[in-house]
């Protein structure tokens, strides 16, 4: 697919890599020449300087024949006008842009052919304030992402000694939830993949991903680990876009404190939330941390725009007494590095966001892409269609479809019912199948599988 990326940032920048390694056609667009040179030694991209809402910088770029625009530079205004002069002067089939500004996303009904012509709207600050929230809902869970309107859920969890599942062959999970049905989708063990088979024993500190449906989610957890209580005191380190709305998001339900270091923007937020303690200061004040009661916090979650910032604020936090503590890395390296600390969970805002782009740039009906362990594995969600004729996969049982290697089906939703996938389970048009990659090089021949033959029409 010819794709036009428009802003070396670092959304532009991590989706640009992403895309490159799939033997995608991208150019890149930017007014850092910097930027532009790093991914040009990096990948085999195409880079044009230049402001991007420029047409005459659209032109250089290709644009007359990109079958996709996907704008994400810092400006919400040039993206708008990028998308508006591709859909104008190129035609461009799909254009997505990065609007982060709330008054333009609280009136969705502008972004259309008529008015201003965006297909589709991302904003990766309220991306990545759902998946804390959902983090938050499931205190014990690394990942929970979402599939079928919410119906299927993927989570992911470490797996804890003692466990009543560890240990123990995943042939015996059926004895454990006798009222619960689930597959293990896959197993990390000192950051290798594992394939699940019958015989698979789940070892301490093993990170377990598991498909269920959203309503067993809780019961099939507590067989992989203890459970945590619930959330009640959480603390927000960062008053930026992402701590706004998370605040906003769960002040009603949780006692929230949230620390911002300016005092314009501290009253700002004091005036916006109702029943948020703002507090000015410095998210690594170890003097405000502890009176401020940190000892008793059961989350903190440090949201700033600064990796350094998140990840002392983190570790100091949970050195004071936390119970759990959470940190948004931009930087790749980063994560890595922190993986073995006292950080609980390592949040990268661009593999979160990275998902809902490539929803829109896989082949075949793909409508959920999420992508996981920093981008190396995906679990997406693929709609059959055809018949047995048309198809590789309507009317075949799971263990006749030549998945690729590393690749399983963990679930079908079927209009309303969640059907956990088994060896003998059927494939029927309409069905909303789930599968997880350990190896993305195989995502081709999985949209393969999914692609209609002409016979079909």
């Amino acid at each position: 697919m010819k794709i036009l990326i428009l802003g070396a940032g670092q959304v532009g920048s991590s989706v640009a890599a992403t895309l490159a390694r799939e033997n995608n056609d991208i150019t890149i667009i930017d007014t850092n020449a910097e930027f532009l040179q790093k991914l040009q030694d990096q990948y085999d991209i195409r880079t044009v300087q230049g402001k991007a809402s420029h047409p005459e910088v659209l032109a250089r770029a290709g644009a007359e024949d990109a079958e996709l625009i996907l704008a994400v530079t810092n400006s919400d205004e040039i993206n708008i006008v990028a998308c508006q002069i591709c859909h104008h002067l190129y035609h461009t089939p799909t254009k997505i842009a990065r609007i982060r500004a709330p008054d333009y996303l609280s009136i969705p009904e502008i972004f259309n052919s008529d008015a201003i012509a965006i297909d589709m709207l991302i904003s990766p600050e309220q991306i990545v304030t759902d998946y804390i929230e959902r983090l938050i809902n499931h205190p014990n869970a690394l990942q929970v992402l979402d599939f079928a309107e919410g119906k299927v859920q993927l989570v992911a969890v470490q797996a804890f000694h003692g466990g009543p599942l560890v240990g123990s062959p995943l042939s015996e999970l059926r004895d454990h939830i006798p009222k619960a049905e689930t597959r293990v989708a896959a197993i990390f063990r000192n950051g290798s993949p594992i394939i699940p088979k019958a015989d698979t024993v789940i070892e301490a500190d093993d990170e377990v991903f598991f498909i269920a449906a959203s309503k067993d989610i809780r019961s099939v957890m507590g067989e992989l680990r203890r459970l945590d209580k619930p959330y009640k005191r959480i603390m927000l380190a960062g008053g930026g876009q992402i701590g706004a709305r998370l605040a906003k998001a769960l002040e009603n339900d949780y006692q929230i404190k949230l620390i911002e270091a300016d005092p314009i923007r501290a009253e700002q937020l004091s005036e916006e939330l109702t029943k948020t303690i703002v507090l000015l200061g410095d998210v690594a004040n170890e003097e405000l941390l502890q009176e401020e009661d940190i000892h008793k916090v059961d989350l903190f979650c440090s949201l700033t725009n600064d990796d350094e910032a998140n990840i002392l604020s983190a570790m100091l936090a949970k050195r004071l007494g936390a119970q759990k503590v959470l940190s948004l890395i931009n930087r790749a390296a980063y994560v890595d590095l922190i993986e073995s600390s006292s950080i609980d969970i390592a949040l990268s805002p661009q593999q979160a966001t990275i998902g809902s782009l490539l929803a829109h740039i896989r082949r075949g009906d793909i409508v959920a892409v999420h992508s996981l362990r920093r981008g190396a594995a995906e679990a997406l969600e693929a709609i059959a269609h055809g018949d047995k004729t048309s198809s590789l996969v309507v009317g075949r049982r799971i263990d006749e479809i030549k998945l690729p290697p590393g690749t399983t089906i963990g679930a079908i939703v079927r209009q309303d019912e969640v059907i956990i996938a088994h060896h003998d389970t059927i494939i029927e048009a309409e069905d909303h199948v789930i599968l997880f990659l350990i190896n993305k090089r195989y995502i081709t021949e999985v949209e393969h599988l999914f692609q209609v033959g002409f016979s079909f029409f």
